[in-house]
């Protein structure tokens, strides 16, 4: 009999993610953190001297949705936050090798978003309108990575991620540092919205 390849991976945290069944005991934000400080976002094709992170498009994103939804509980600016996680373990994978690994890759993602959110006290599934919320604010600061870093006009990145609010933008810039200080950043951040949710 063949055996099973594995399908699990160790964190330095010492917990090992099983990916064909993600448990929540087996999530640590610091194994997050990490992880999505050193995952360049565009193939790492931004200009800079420190790649541009998962982890710090992850705290633009939430920045971009609060200001989208200024009302919004403090549990969804989390998820905002959280919205990329998978990619701790999964990668940044551009959306043509997406659809090219097909829908294998959207069952991954889906049960390690469930893991992550309940470890996080988030619903497994975050709810219809907040995800699109969500995703205005991944839009928007798509927008922002591909006119700052990443060598698209302004004309080019609104063709292919729609025409952004300028005033929900106003005073943010990309930021490059080294994943150290995203990491910690990012962790931070995890940390003062855990500390707010009633």
């Amino acid at each position: 009999m063949a055996q099973q390849p594995r399908a699990w991976q160790r964190m330095l945290s010492g917990r090992r993610l099983d990916l064909l069944d993600p448990t929540p005991v087996d999530i640590e934000i610091e194994d997050i953190a990490h992880g999505l400080a050193f995952v360049a976002r565009w193939n790492g094709q931004t200009r800079g001297d420190f790649a541009y992170s998962v982890a710090e498009h992850s705290l633009l994103v939430e920045t971009l949705f609060a200001r989208i939804v200024p009302n919004a509980p403090v549990k969804w600016r989390l998820a905002a936050l959280l919205h990329d996680a998978p990619e701790y373990v999964i990668g940044d994978m551009i959306s043509p090798v997406k659809a090219a690994v097909g829908p294998d890759y959207g069952a991954l993602d889906d049960r390690l978003t469930a893991a992550i959110n309940i470890r996080f006290g988030l619903p497994a599934v975050i709810p219809l309108t907040v995800k699109k919320q969500i995703k205005k604010a991944d839009r928007i600061s798509a927008w922002m990575e591909a006119t700052q870093i990443a060598g698209f006009t302004q004309a080019e990145s609104t063709r292919f991620f729609g025409k952004p609010d300028s005033a929900l933008m106003e005073g943010l810039r990309i930021v490059l540092r080294p994943p150290l200080e995203t990491r910690q950043a990012f962790t931070a951040r995890h940390l003062e919205l855990l500390g707010q949710i009633p």
